[in-house]
């Protein structure tokens, strides 16, 4: 079943309007008018596809709150001069900051060192949870930070209910910045009501986590306070045009850290230094790492450990590792630096990534100094250089004088919601600790049986939600109650992961077709009715349409117990 109110015919999104208010008032709106919007809808669409419940569940624990938030919040901005500063602007936040918290949260199994089957029971309530706390977090800001005027000259409190009458405001000058994180604690029982705080209470720990959230207190709230800060990261850096790989930089699991983590352990435990066949090199200013080989050998190593998000292009690592200054780069400005070794008769020129030896060893005895010489290309061009992703687009307020900048909300051809939601799809945080120094490559037996220990690795994967379902980057979906495995990507994502399964090959291409020629073999997988192996699906989101090629398999407990597999993906269609 969909929601008839997701499902409309999109109508281009009229103009924003302009915060300046004062020679006039602004109308009251009913959350269906104010939830009618495009890239609202597309919002709601994406939560409702995170949290996996039925149309009557969804409705009570998500959509009741968000249309009381919306009555409650109307047209007002998310802030006077910083993000989402124009009419609507708290709306958005709101429903931004659900939709990032959600997606972040599909890498958490919560309550952390929780049993397994307690971990699943409360799936449900922490979800919830974390989206009440994502909804809430700026609430206070109307309370306090704002100046509310009733068409009749009688001010308005938001503890009063909502709007009852056409409305302006303006901002407290010299309002204390802070205050609004203790304020929200006046309101969120008008958003929340009775029955969904009974139940969120019944779980000790996600409450004291959501009461600490909802006070302020993120310091004390654990995982959910961390997930509501990284989601208001991403949103906050998506509106006002933010470099979003800074803007997930959070101190113990963020890519950044991993990234680190793996670099140390590779360097100090795997990898051959100073010597022909080496992979790295380390003279006195600098430690040299060849391009592609170390590179690969992080992402197999962090995808080991279990790791979500690490980009599945060298390219993008590369300009991960550059965009958080953890490799230096050349004059150009590049990530990669072309250089010749020499030691003695021997000379091989590389690409490589430079690092500075105290990120790798600290205060720790490092190896001797290559007694050959590094030097750096004159014309130092590589063909794999990395290209910097385009900065979002900034969103401002249109003055109704004609003094405009872009807003992706206006721009027919923007994907406004994908753009948001991209922002951390290569930064996702784990719950896991830091990567071990006992293992490089976690790889399952290369036997003769790997076409069934491919399909081990995605049960697995999918049950640990190492491998999301459903979700507009995943490699696999539920549809027309079946399991859609897309090829060649979930093919290559189990090569990357596990170097060498196909022994001999030469490049990784190989590698993943003979993974996928081994699951062929083992009929489970639905053939067409000419013969062929591959179907198609068509994609159908709010904004594009794509294809999608990949096996079809008929029986769910392959991968999911009886009567857990989820309902379809409302935006793939099988075709016959």
């Amino acid at each position: 079943m969909r929601f008839s109110l997701f499902r409309r015919k999109r109508q281009a999104p009229p103009p924003p309007l302009t915060v300046n208010v004062a020679d006039g008032y602004l109308p009251i709106e009913s959350a269906h008018t104010l939830l009618e919007a495009e890239h609202r809808r597309q919002l709601l669409d994406r939560i409702w596809q995170y949290t996996a419940l039925s149309h009557a569940q969804f409705t009570q624990l998500y959509l009741h709150p968000i249309h009381r938030y919306a009555e409650l919040v109307q047209q007002l901005p998310a802030s006077e001069a910083h993000h989402h500063a124009y009419l609507g602007g708290m709306l958005d936040h709101g429903l931004e900051l659900i939709a990032c918290s959600l997606k972040l949260r599909q890498s958490y199994l919560l309550p952390t060192g929780a049993a397994p089957e307690d971990q699943a029971a409360q799936t449900d309530a922490w979800s919830a949870g974390i989206a009440c706390g994502a909804l809430l977090h700026d609430i206070g800001k109307i309370a306090v930070d704002l100046q509310v005027e009733r068409q009749d000259g009688s001010p308005w409190h938001p503890w009063q209910g909502p709007l009852d009458q056409p409305y302006r405001f303006r901002y407290i000058k010299g309002r204390d910045y802070h205050l609004h994180g203790a304020a929200s604690g006046l309101l969120y029982s008008q958003i929340l009501d009775r029955p969904i705080l009974d139940w969120l209470s019944g779980f000790p720990s996600l409450w004291a986590s959501l009461l600490y959230v909802l006070a302020g207190q993120y310091e004390r709230a654990g995982v959910l306070g961390d997930l509501v800060i990284q989601a208001d990261r991403v949103s906050t850096a998506q509106n006002i045009g933010g470099n979003p790989s800074k803007a997930l930089q959070a101190p113990i699991h963020s890519l950044q850290h991993h990234l680190i983590s793996g670099l140390r352990h590779l360097v100090q435990h795997e990898l051959k230094l100073n010597q022909p066949g080496a992979a790295g090199w380390l003279t006195q200013d600098a430690l040299w790492l060849v391009s592609k080989a170390v590179t690969d050998k992080l992402r197999a190593y962090l995808l080991s450990q279990s790791i979500e998000g690490i980009p599945s292009s060298n390219i993008a690592v590369f300009d991960e590792l550059q965009s958080h200054g953890l490799v230096e780069s050349t004059p150009e400005g590049k990530a990669i630096w072309t250089a010749e070794v020499t030691q003695g008769d021997w000379q091989q020129s590389f690409t490589f990534l430079r690092l500075q030896p105290a990120l790798i060893w600290g205060n720790e005895e490092r190896p001797e100094s290559f007694n050959g010489t590094v030097s750096v290309a004159v014309d130092d061009h590589p063909s794999d250089a990395p290209v910097s992703p385009p900065a979002p687009k900034t969103v401002s307020t249109r003055s109704r004088q004609g003094q405009s900048q872009p807003d992706p909300m206006t721009i027919e051809d923007a994907d406004y919601l994908g753009a948001l939601l991209d922002m951390f799809e290569m930064a996702e945080p784990k719950t896991y600790d830091s990567p071990s120094e006992n293992t490089l490559e976690t790889s399952y037996p290369h036997s003769d049986n790997t076409g069934q220990t491919f399909l081990n690795w995605v049960r697995e994967g999918i049950q640990s939600h190492k491998l999301i379902i459903n979700d507009s980057k995943a490699k696999v979906h539920t549809v027309s109650g079946c399991i859609f495995l897309v090829t060649p990507g979930i093919f290559q994502r189990y090569a990357q992961e596990f170097p060498g399964v196909l022994m001999g090959a030469d490049h990784q291409s190989e590698e993943w077709r003979w993974v996928q020629k081994q699951f062929e073999k083992l009929k489970t997988h639905k053939k067409r009715d000419d013969g062929l192996n591959i179907w198609l699906c068509q994609v159908e989101g709010p904004r594009k349409k794509a294809k999608l090629k990949g096996y079809l398999l008929e029986n769910p407990t392959l991968f999911f117990e009886a009567g857990s597999m989820p309902a379809d993906n409302p935006f793939l269609k099988l075709e016959k």
